[in-house]
């Protein structure tokens, strides 16, 4: 597999931050490498044994930014493993720093295009994927480069259980339904809407990030949507 594969494969913006304290470099040499997943490896059949802790299932966050959500989910079910994704340095060192502090062994990362690893994993092996306040792009010339598009829903599609879901949140209205439209498109979810307020309301566990903090003080309204697959 090469970057010939990917030519739309720029998601993600800047990859690096300010220069890493002695505690987050030291962290990102020693610890990170065990915990890395590489999708040049062999495929394997199972992910459960990829983790330090005994797990049930396994769920995936792309682009996790500072960890916060990720950990939590870590941290109050210890029972399923959680893959986490984020290319970009210091949030990749900030969820370091979250494992070493809570003693979280049921984490597995990787730092680079989802898209990647997503077409390594086994078919259905996910019981959940978040996709959670995505770079939105918000250039229209840049839509392009969004992580939501018809060929990464059929990735996702194919990697989740039948009773998995695929849940999005986004504050950028352009983004929300730019997804629902997608979606909408590929014919490969339902949206799992149940009432009218769904959108607007989060998920049950649902930790606020200082990022969607932000959001909502600048007036921004986050969306959650929940996605179910449709399997034959």
């Amino acid at each position: 597999m090469s970057t010939e594969d990917f030519p739309e494969r720029n998601f993600y913006g800047r990859r690096k931050g300010k220069p890493l304290d002695g505690r987050k470099a030291r962290l990102m040499e020693e610890a990170l490498p065990r915990l890395l997943l590489d999708p040049t490896a062999d495929p394997v059949t199972d992910l459960r044994p990829l983790f330090e802790a005994r797990v049930e299932r396994v769920e995936m966050e792309i682009g996790f930014g500072g960890g916060e959500h990720l950990a939590n989910r870590a941290r109050d079910n210890p029972n399923i493993g959680f893959i986490g994704v984020e290319p970009f340095i210091d949030g990749m060192a900030k969820m370091m720093g979250q494992i070493e502090d809570h003693g979280l062994t049921n984490l597995r990362l990787y730092n680079d295009d989802a898209a990647f690893l997503l077409d390594w994993l086994p078919e259905a092996s996910l019981a959940r994927l978040d996709l959670l306040y995505p770079d939105p792009w918000p250039k229209i010339r840049h839509w392009k480069r969004r992580f939501v598009n018809q060929a990464n829903l059929t990735r996702i599609h194919r990697v989740l259980t039948a009773d998995a879901t695929f849940r999005f949140a986004s504050d950028i209205d352009t983004y929300v339904n730019w997804t629902l439209g997608h979606v909408h498109k590929s014919g490969l979810f339902r949206w799992a809407a149940t009432r009218a307020a769904d959108w607007n309301e989060p998920w049950e566990g649902w930790l606020r990030t200082r990022y969607e903090a932000k959001a909502v003080r600048e007036g921004r309204t986050p969306c959650y949507l929940i996605f179910a697959p449709k399997k034959d």
